[in-house]
C-alpha cells in the first residue's frame, strides 16, 4: 500500500480518511498513482491517473447530440418528441455541466428511439442505469425491447401500475 500525506485545513478528519479510501480505491483499480491537488500530494505514477481522467468516455451531452447527427434528427424533433421544454433542451445543449434527472435520459432516449446497447450507452454516460429490480426500469426495459418508443404509450402503462408518468 502506498502511503499518502494530505494536507487539509481545519484538520477535518472526514476529509482525510475519505482522501484516504479515494487512494485506496484508485491504487486497486489503477495500480500505484500520484495526484496533486489543492489539499494533498499523493506519491507514485501521476501520469496514470492523468491518462486515466483524460481517456474518460464522452460526456452525456457529447453522445446526445452525436446520436442527433447520425440519425439526421433536429433539435426540435427530439425535445418535442421527448416532451421536454425548449429551455431545458437548450441548457442541455449550452451548458457541458449540466446534470439530467434519469427520467429526462430516458425521455431522450427514447425520443431518439434507441436500441437497447445504445440507449444504455446514452443512460450511463448521464450516471444512470435500469434496473432489473424496479417497476418502473422494468416497463421501460419492455417498451425499448418491444421497439416500441411511444412516450404517451409507455406513460399509459406507467400509470397502469401507478407510477408516475416520465415527465
Amino acid at each position: 500500500m502506498v502511503v499518502y500525506k494530505a494536507t487539509l485545513s481545519g484538520g477535518n478528519m472526514v476529509t482525510k480518511k475519505l482522501l484516504t479510501e479515494l487512494a485506496i480505491y484508485l491504487d486497486n483499480r489503477l495500480g500505484p498513482v500520484s495526484i496533486k491537488c489543492n489539499s494533498c500530494i499523493m506519491s507514485d505514477k501521476s501520469a496514470d491517473i492523468e491518462k486515466y481522467i483524460i481517456n474518460k468516455q464522452k460526456s452525456f451531452r457529447d453522445i446526445l447530440f452525436d446520436f442527433i447527427d447520425n440519425k439526421g434528427l433536429s433539435d426540435p424533433d427530439i425535445y418535442k418528441r421527448a416532451n421536454i421544454d425548449r429551455r431545458l433542451f437548450s441548457k442541455i445543449r449550452s451548458n457541458p455541466d449540466y446534470h439530467i434527472s434519469k427520467n429526462t435520459a430516458i425521455a431522450l432516449a427514447l425520443a431518439l428511439e434507441l436500441e437497447r446497447n445504445d440507449f444504455d450507452t446514452l443512460l450511463n454516460a448521464a450516471g444512470y442505469s435500469l434496473s432489473d429490480s424496479d417497476t418502473f426500469d422494468l416497463i421501460i426495459q419492455f417498451f425499448i425491447e418491444k421497439g416500441l418508443y411511444n412516450l404517451y404509450d409507455i406513460n399509459l402503462a406507467l400509470s397502469h401500475f401507478k407510477l408516475k408518468p416520465l415527465l
